[in-house]
């Protein structure tokens, strides 16, 4: 089974912090586990730090990538089927990129691993 990860459990992930849950924790140190992150995860660390919400996140934007590979995990681009079905998905959520993680989730056929409860009424599988 593939795994998409949310933006804050990555960075959840990265940090150790205790938020990210003990479930999500352990299939991501699964050595046999396939985790993806997102270019819109880059996108959204890199564009929430300059704003100065993601303020202890500056080593990671500035390297995402690096940070990725660091990890074992495997990036996922985004493609322009992500982007039709990120935007022809119904408004329950509205946060471009919290919908690009469901779209690609979805056509990816992967669980998406996120606290983010409302991801659910969008029929994505996902692991908290």
């Amino acid at each position: 089974m593939k795994a998409l990860l949310d933006t804050h459990a990555f960075l959840w992930w990265l940090d150790g912090d205790p938020s990210l849950s003990q479930r999500a924790f352990d299939y991501i140190a699964r050595d046999q586990s396939e985790v993806l992150v997102s270019a819109a995860s880059a996108w959204e660390i890199a564009t929430k730090h300059r704003l100065g919400k993601l303020p202890r996140a500056g080593d990671v934007a500035v390297d995402v990538a690096g940070c990725i590979d660091a990890q074992g995990f495997a990036p996922l681009p985004v493609t322009v089927a992500h982007g039709q079905r990120s935007g022809a998905l119904p408004g329950f959520h509205r946060d471009p990129f919290d919908r690009m993680l469901i779209a690609q989730a979805i056509l990816e056929d992967c669980v998406l691993i996120s606290n983010e409860s409302l991801f659910d009424r969008y029929g994505v599988a996902r692991l908290w």
